[in-house]
């Protein structure tokens, strides 16, 4: 039982109760595992694969996973970390990014161990009566109490009274699916245990709660989030898969191969060893990103994604290392001309029109032939001028 907990454990930031989820593991029985997810958007990237990645290991476990759409929950808009309201989705927009959910999801998820579910089967049946009595299980002192709600009301910024429904309704969820542990990000903490508290308020074993890190996107520094464009899609086409997770650095290298691979601890352990030991790094990527596009496509397609990336950087041709540097942008982009000068890989950005000019730059492998193009905020680009200047640049 004590790897099963430590795999349970593995890439996560907190468990709650780990005494309480162990007594649960003893009984042998298989536990129902709830993970919520809002369809507000059709596509899914690699930062939401993080909570399906955790599910899959619970059903390799043997466990009961719950794939909950939150197609009513959906209709209300997510609070959590807004300081504004969120506008609610309609109904055909919810139903249409649930279809698309479920063709996604499946990628990573066993269809067989998989119960999928709407929170709309319960909460339509609930009615005007059951919302007013599962509203008066809480006051509002104690939804003020949640991070998002607070800061809001001290900088005198509106909150709807049906935001306040949210965590409720989401606490509720875990009432109607019976649930013995649920899953969220770091920033769910408050909703999770609404669950706990509202399954004692029902005569319910109170859940367990599993809160996974935010993934960082590209640029390592913010959330992975398609609004500021620092996203891997799963959906995105196998070279460009590939070449994104190649971009970053080294360091969060490591952060993403804990949250995303399917490498054992031990795998991944002594691949640590082996670069510090002396190995390259870039190898070590290059196997999680294979492994990673194999699984959103085929192994046939990373094999051919690795050839193209091959291809396109000339093998061998960039340095083991080169400099790592974060470069601010100018309304959502930064011009390549000035992202060379700032890089220090050359003295003017007259210098690099006249070097684009020439054919001498590259970003990412390929010949810049406009001195007009700019390098969107939330990407990392490999920067080349001539034959051996080289840095690794992320526009922030």
């Amino acid at each position: 039982m004590q790897d099963a907990l430590q795999e349970i454990k593995r890439g996560a930031d907190e468990l709650l109760v780990e005494a309480e989820l162990v007594e649960k593991l003893k009984t042998g029985r298989p536990l129902r595992i709830k993970a919520g997810f809002d369809p507000t958007a059709p596509d899914l990237h690699l930062g939401h694969t993080v909570l399906l990645n955790k599910l899959r290991q619970f059903q390799v476990l043997g466990h009961q996973v719950i794939f909950l759409i939150g197609d009513f929950t959906g209709m209300i808009g997510d609070p959590t970390g807004k300081n504004t309201t969120r506008p609610p989705l309609t109904r055909e927009a919810v139903a249409e990014n649930a279809k698309t959910y479920q063709e996604q999801v499946f990628k990573i998820l066993d269809p067989a161990l998989t119960e999928v579910r709407f929170n709309s089967e319960w909460m339509e049946k609930l009615g005007s009566v059951g919302m007013i009595r599962l509203a008066a299980t809480h006051t509002v002192a104690r939804m003020l109490e949640r991070d998002d709600f607070h800061k809001r009301y001290t900088s005198q910024q509106p909150i709807a009274i049906h935001e306040f429904l949210y965590p409720l309704i989401q606490g509720y969820d875990s009432v109607e699916l019976k649930a013995d542990v649920e899953l969220g990000g770091t920033d769910q903490k408050f909703n999770l245990l609404m669950g706990r508290e509202l399954q004692k308020h029902h005569g319910q074993p109170a859940q367990c709660i599993l809160t996974m890190p935010l993934l960082e996107g590209m640029d390592g520094v913010n959330k992975m989030s398609k609004s500021l464009g620092n996203y891997i899609g799963i959906n995105e086409p196998p070279q460009e898969i590939f070449g994104k997770l190649m971009s970053v650095s080294d360091d969060l290298m490591w952060r993403y191969i804990q949250l995303l691979s399917f490498e054992s601890l031990a795998t991944i352990e002594d691949w640590k060893q082996q670069v510090a030991a002396g190995a390259n790094p870039r190898d070590i990527k290059v196997r999680f990103a294979q492994e990673i596009v194999a699984r959103f496509h085929s192994p046939a397609a990373a094999i051919q994604a690795l050839a193209e990336f091959e291809a396109r950087f000339q093998r061998g041709a960039l340095p083991d290392e080169m400099p790592e540097i974060s470069l601010p942008g100018i309304e959502g982009a930064l011009p390549v001309p000035q992202l060379l000068k700032q890089a220090g890989l050359v003295p003017s950005t007259s210098d690099a029109i006249r070097q684009i000019a020439g054919g001498g730059v590259k970003l990412d492998g390929e010949r810049v032939a406009d001195k007009g193009v700019s390098v969107p905020v939330g990407t990392t680009v490999v920067a080349q001028v001539g034959k051996r200047k080289f840095a690794r640049v992320t526009i922030i």
